[in-house]
């Protein structure tokens, strides 16, 4: 017994000095995270917390003092109609880029996954938007969709009279009246401004987010389809799925989930910061049609210094933010499959 107790002794000691180590080695490793975590949240918290706080005021930079007003910010968002028109537009613009630029994306990478030869030059082409300064890019933007000057409208009319305003004004189909179609309309008349006209500007603008998203979702989705084994393709022809659209259905798809998951959140997020287009291009108008809650922040806390009212649009979008964000990692991670 005695001899049996001599040896133990050691060993307990033994454990005991491992898990001190242990204690040891965690504490400074948190000493080591805790330079980031303090700079995490005096970079990302603290601002949150202090437009929480100017929200319920109407502060503007040069007051000494916060005059705090409750509610009546959050009121005017909610309740006054040009507000609201902000809140449908930028609701809008997500609704229309995010499926439409990642269905495009997955689509264009699919194609050049299965293409031998020319593939890195259409991965260029396509990913040109993405490399390309948005602001320069607005400006190309601007001159094309020019109403007169425009190559846009201007292509549109070389067809006007021919047999592209038929093809166009789908007269061909025998439930359409080609003479009331918007092409030929167009043609009798004048063809929209674009960005001029109130009903066709949140439409343009979603069309150049798609132009400028859908290369990136791309790529995004080129490196997801590197990682779906082959062996997958052959179990599943073996077991007789021969068609393309099956394979897609059963293997590609399934296989991609977890890269559908970043995509959707990244391309959400993206859409609701969307800014630069809209300040080079439409400044928020006409009437408002372009009005998105980026623009409001920018317009209201920096142009008009109404820093607490800007502080609420910011509230509101982090919001929209969290919500839709949350929602849509819900509703896909649902089907993911790791």
């Amino acid at each position: 017994m005695t001899s049996q107790k001599a040896r133990a002794e050691p060993a307990l000691k033994s454990g005991a000095s491992l898990e001190a180590a242990n204690r040891r080695t965690k504490l400074i490793g948190y000493l080591f995270c805790l330079p980031a975590m303090a700079l995490m949240f005096i970079i990302l918290l603290v601002p949150i917390v202090v437009a929480g706080v100017l929200s319920f005021s109407d502060y503007s930079l040069g007051n000494e003092s916060l005059n705090w007003i409750d509610w009546e910010n959050y009121e005017t968002i909610f309740g006054r109609r040009s507000y609201q028109k902000m809140l449908w537009a930028t609701t809008t613009y997500v609704i229309i880029v995010v499926p439409v630029s990642i269905g495009l994306g997955l689509g264009a990478a699919l194609l050049l996954n299965s293409l031998g030869r020319f593939s890195d030059f259409y991965k260029a082409i396509y990913f040109l938007p993405v490399m390309a300064a948005l602001l320069a890019m607005a400006l190309v933007w601007d001159l094309a969709l020019h109403p007169t000057l425009g190559i846009v409208n201007q292509t549109l009319r070389t067809g006007c009279g021919t047999w592209v305003e038929g093809l166009l004004g789908f007269g061909w189909l025998p439930w359409v009246d080609g003479a009331e179609s918007w092409y030929s309309t167009s043609c009798a008349d004048e063809f929209p401004l674009w960005i001029g006209d109130r009903d066709y500007a949140l439409p343009t603008i979603c069309f150049i987010g798609i132009w400028q998203a859908f290369g990136f979702n791309m790529v995004l989705y080129l490196a997801g389809l590197t990682g779906v084994p082959r062996e997958l393709y052959h179990a599943a022809a073996i077991d007789g799925v021969t068609s393309g659209w099956d394979r897609f259905r059963l293997v590609t798809w399934p296989m991609l989930g977890p890269t559908t998951v970043f995509v959707v959140t990244i391309t959400a997020i993206n859409s609701f910061k969307v800014f630069d287009t809209v300040e080079a291009l439409t400044w928020g108008g006409p009437a408002k049609s372009t009005y998105v809650m980026m623009y409001a922040i920018f317009e209201k806390a920096v142009r008009e210094n109404l820093v607490g009212f800007g502080s609420a649009i910011t509230i509101v979008f982090l919001g929209f933010v969290l919500v839709i964000t949350f929602t849509q990692r819900y509703l896909v991670e649902k089907r993911v499959h790791y």
